[in-house]
């Protein structure tokens, strides 16, 4: 029985042996990096406030939901409070603590800009575009099918003519 030897890309950018059966410690980092990447580069160009670390209280609290023992005895869920608005964010999304800090931190950047700022924030702004956009989508659904029973009727009065 021969063995074979794979090569694996790992975290410092350097090929490395593996065999197959052995487990590969070294990738588990390298993910949460890709992931905590693309969390930071998700929506950079909006102007929002920044977050002092000192104004922040972390903590880390057992998952709850789905997904059974893995989810709910290990303590990945991040509760995040701005101490001077007094906003308090949670956030389990993932089952790594890293990304789930990321998006907690991103979360309550957003509604501490939304707080201090109010209908001139940019997250305000994107928010309403979208909801006029929805608006807008539902009546031209409603009218095309308006149409279309319009179509329908006049099309059933022909036959019956």
């Amino acid at each position: 029985m021969s063995t074979s030897i794979v090569f694996c890309l790992s975290k410092l950018l350097s090929w490395k042996p593996w065999i197959p059966g052995k487990q590969l410690q070294f990738l588990k980092p390298w993910t949460v990096g890709i992931l905590t990447q693309r969390e930071l580069t998700k929506d950079t160009s909006s102007d929002l406030l920044e977050l002092n670390e000192n104004d922040l209280e972390e903590q880390f609290v057992r998952g709850h939901g789905p997904g059974g023992q893995a989810t709910n005895k290990t303590n990945n869920c991040v509760v995040l409070k701005h101490i001077p608005s007094g906003i308090v964010v949670k956030c389990h999304q993932t089952r790594s603590t890293e990304v789930n800090r990321i998006r907690a931190r991103r979360i309550l950047q957003e509604k501490v800009d939304l707080f201090y700022k109010g209908e001139s924030s940019d997250i305000f702004k994107h928010k309403e575009e979208a909801e006029r956009k929805k608006q807008e989508k539902r009546k031209k659904a409603k009218d095309n099918l308006e149409k279309k029973k319009q179509f329908k009727e006049r099309h059933k009065l022909d036959l019956e003519e």
